[in-house]
């Protein structure tokens, strides 16, 4: 018997109990938890039939295993169920319909005359205690006197309501008492029917509504009238009426003449803040609190003053925002140097501090002013007229944003480049290439293809449009001719120019003169001594750059002298190329 009870108790998990015996699990080897996962994924696949508890129904191989399987502490010993995620009737609790609620009200059929024991001592009534009771204390209880005994309420029972039941917000509730509501209602609205019924019977007897229905506007209303049913005639009334006690509310139009109720919660004309500028990279719109602080058409570089909504920030810094701001901190510097003053305590009180002291400013700034100067002299200096009158005086009209930009009245400068521009000469008012015609460029001014040529006006504009024919004698006018010829001998010189400059080089280049033969060999005599000294600077170079850096002498191949051209030719011509393919064959 006692070994039986060592097993038990070895068999026994940690944190379990003695009473029941369970086994612990097999431990299961390789192979077999290998088979196990194959035929698991058999069964998610299809290929193996689904595994079937102790009723007999297929488990779904998708469930995940830590539903599937049975805890070790239920009983590791059956197959596999599903039974344990199921509710166990043994816990189920019988739950209360949600018809049925708390009773109201008292006992209506057990009526008392006389106290009992244990009662209330104030009402006399059985349900509660003299601490509980809801009706007013009595002078002497119910107790002492006997009298007016109260009739005891309705025991409450337990009611077990489920998880929708707790939370059913209209649970216990009676639609009968919703009745109560509209009967108060149909009472008002037949009373007020009373009252319009005598108002026409009064209007009829004194002949006020004669005369508006013979008026031609009441014949018009008519007809307009006879479009709408009855029905929707009298519910309009109705909404009227009931509306007409609110037109002190924020959104409404009434009007008592025309009797009509414009119900404008919010004007669809308004844009929102978000639909203002689409552009994403623009102000941005928080959601939540439906405020834009910036400008949201601060890129498209519209004004701010012509806009209808230029951000949140434009409304909060208008009006007496920044006064009240510059004296909220005058209140602080105030209270700092032991002043009671308070914004919102004692607002009056501050503001009068506040322009008294603003005063007291002034007056201290100009006591300081005329101190100085009678100490230092100076004041013709601040009597002299102001820069502008003394520099210069422009009546150019001008118009700047609160921002600094230039609106109107002041055209853009326009950018130049470094170079020289619109620069005339020879009495020309256009420039060089400002004319263009049959592949030719010339003065736009007269039409002249000569370059440095002089300006001849508007006659040298009528000689270009004129045929090139001096034998055309039906157009013939002296002074047009001379122009002409004189156009003609410009371009003949020019040519004989080009040519002699073009025979000067060639005879140069066939027969130097002896003293270009001189030059040219003290020349040949520099670039050779270069050559020779450029080779031995590099020869220099290659030991210098072979030496340690440690030992190398201060500024060895940094030179202060400005290189020669032959130097510059013979660094040329000795330098690497390695893009040279003979570059690999100097060195032989």
């Amino acid at each position: 018997m006692a070994s039986g009870t060592v097993e038990i108790i070895n068999s026994t998990p940690a944190g379990g109990s003695n009473d029941v015996s369970l086994e612990e699990p097999k431990k299961m080897t390789r192979e077999d938890w290998r088979k196990k996962k194959e035929l698991e994924e058999q069964r998610k696949l299809g290929n193996a039939p689904a595994e079937v508890d102790e009723e007999g129904k297929d488990i779904n191989p998708h469930i995940p295993q830590y539903i599937s399987s049975v805890p070790w502490y239920i009983d590791p010993s059956k197959r596999p169920t599903l039974k344990h995620q199921r509710p166990q009737p043994e816990k189920q609790k019988e739950f209360t319909s949600s018809v049925e609620w708390y009773k109201r009200g008292v006992q209506e059929n057990a009526v008392t005359t006389r106290y009992r024991k244990g009662a209330c001592e104030n009402c006399g009534a059985m349900t509660h205690t003299k601490k509980d009771c809801l009706e007013r204390p009595r002078k002497v209880g119910a107790k002492f006197t006997g009298l007016n005994i109260a009739s005891d309420e309705h025991v409450q029972p337990t009611l077990m309501f489920d998880y929708d039941g707790k939370r059913d917000r209209w649970n216990g509730y009676n639609p009968e008492e919703h009745m109560k509501i509209v009967e108060e209602y149909s009472k008002v609205d037949l009373a007020k029917r009373t009252l319009k019924a005598q108002k026409l019977q009064e209007e009829l007897a004194s002949g006020k509504l004669m005369e508006q229905v013979n008026s031609p506007r009441h014949h018009w209303e008519e007809e307009e009238s006879n479009s709408q049913t009855e029905r929707d005639h009298n519910s309009e009334d109705e909404d009227e009426d009931k509306y007409a006690d609110d037109i002190d509310m924020p959104g409404q139009n009434f009007d008592s003449k025309r009797r009509i109720t414009v119900r404008n919660l919010r004007i669809r004309e308004d844009i929102a803040k978000y639909l203002r500028n689409l552009d994403p990279n623009s102000a941005y719109y928080d959601p939540k609190t439906r405020a834009m602080r910036e400008n949201p058409y601060a890129n498209a570089g519209k004004n701010p003053d012509e806009v209808g909504y230029a951000g949140d920030n434009f409304v909060r810094y208008t009006g007496d925002t920044i006064s009240m701001a510059q004296t909220q901190l005058f209140a602080w510097e105030a209270y700092d140097k032991g002043s009671e003053v308070h914004l919102q305590a004692d607002p009056t009180k501050l503001e009068l501090l506040y322009k008294s002291f603003k005063v007291k400013k002034e007056d201290f700034k100009e006591q300081q002013k005329e101190s100085i100067l009678e100490k230092y002299g100076g004041q013709e200096h601040l009597d002299a007229p102001p820069a502008e009158l003394l520099l210069a005086q422009t009546e150019d009209y001008v118009e700047y944003s609160r921002h600094g930009t230039v609106i109107k009245g002041q055209e853009k400068a326009i950018v130049r480049s470094k170079y020289e521009e619109d620069v005339t000469i020879n009495n020309h008012t256009c420039i060089w290439g400002s004319y263009w015609k049959e592949g030719r460029w010339g003065y736009k001014c007269c039409h002249s293809f000569v370059k440095y040529s002089y300006c001849t006006g508007e006659a040298g504009k009528e000689i270009a449009t004129l045929e090139i024919s001096s034998l055309d004698m039906h157009v013939y006018n002296p002074w047009h001719f001379r122009l002409k010829l004189l156009l003609f001998y410009l371009q003949i010189h020019q040519e004989k120019q080009k040519d002699e400059k073009k025979k000067k080089k060639k005879k140069q280049k066939k027969s130097p003169n002896s003293d270009s033969e001189g030059e040219e060999k003290k020349k040949h005599e520099k670039l050779k001594k270069a050559l020779n000294a450029e080779e031995a600077r590099l020869l220099q170079v290659k030991e210098i750059m072979q030496l340690d850096e440690r030992k190398r002498p201060y500024n060895s191949m940094y030179e202060t002298r400005e290189p020669t051209e032959e130097e510059m030719e013979a660094y040329r011509m000795k330098r690497q190329r390695p893009d040279d393919p003979m570059a690999p064959f100097l060195g032989q």
